[in-house]
């Protein structure tokens, strides 16, 4: 994930055909003393861009010190995670045509960063916490024996069993869209217990009983209060809170 850094300004174009939105982002720069506040921009834009454009615009033509991470602009790689409107998402797949009002009735977007993550600069959050407890719950394929000489064959049906959650990008909207981990920066969050959900049923995995251990923690899945805000946000479709469900079903059922 990379971090756009400051850029020259230009003269701002106004494409033919485009309409003028105000965009509300909540700044925040540690080197100054404004602390958090908000600053409005108006920028035109068409129907067929994405957000992630509209913050390229005002960062290339209206103020080239706004801070925000974005790397492949398609939804891969999960960087432009923040806060559109109240609600997370990624900013290169939301397309403008999905939020212009009918008729002339104006529109204003609001930007904030993703919650429950210390703010370095902007919408910039320090993603540290997130993967500290993504590495927590070892997601990684734990074996014995001798490494094999050809790959672990696998059935259909049992790949089929965690197919949903290896869909994970480590964006965060899950995670950062839950309001016990906005409270309680200790709880695992939904993405690691989605990435532990992966090898737990995985058949050619061993590691699953440990894994459960780490997740039958205080922190782990039981502070889950099943708001379904996770599965909401996520931008891959995942069904998160029903992962999260599986695997207190497996701690129930293994104990």
């Amino acid at each position: 994930m990379t971090a756009v850094a400051e850029t020259p300004q230009k003269a701002a174009p106004v494409p033919e055909g485009s309409t003028m939105i105000t965009v509300k982002i909540a700044r925040f720069n540690p080197e100054d003393e404004l602390g958090q506040h908000w600053e409005s921009f108006q920028v035109p834009v068409l129907p067929t861009d994405r957000f992630l454009n509209v913050l390229m615009y005002i960062k290339s033509y209206l103020d080239g010190t706004l801070t925000f991470r974005r790397s492949c602009a398609h939804g891969v790689c999960g960087s432009d995670a923040m806060r559109i409107n109240g609600v997370n998402r990624l900013a290169c797949k939301l397309l403008m045509k999905d939020m212009l009002p009918k008729g002339d009735k104006e529109l204003t977007v609001t930007v904030e960063p993703i919650r429950g993550l210390p703010v370095e600069k902007d919408l910039v959050v320090n993603m540290e916490p997130f993967f500290d407890a993504f590495r927590a719950v070892k997601p990684y394929l734990i074996t014995s024996g001798n490494e094999p000489t050809r790959e672990r064959i696998q059935s259909q049906s049992d790949r089929a069993r965690f197919d949903d959650t290896t869909k994970c990008i480590l964006c965060a909207c899950c995670t950062t869209s839950c309001p016990v981990y906005w409270a309680d920066g200790s709880y695992f969050g939904p993405a690691a217990i989605v990435n532990a959900h992966r090898f737990i049923f995985d058949s050619r995995d061993e590691g699953a009983r440990e894994r459960l251990d780490i997740l039958n923690d205080m922190e782990g899945v039981w502070r889950c209060r099943t708001t379904f805000n996770c599965t909401d946000a996520c931008p891959r479709g995942i069904e998160v809170t029903k992962a999260i469900q599986e695997v207190k079903r497996a701690l129930l059922f293994t104990r």
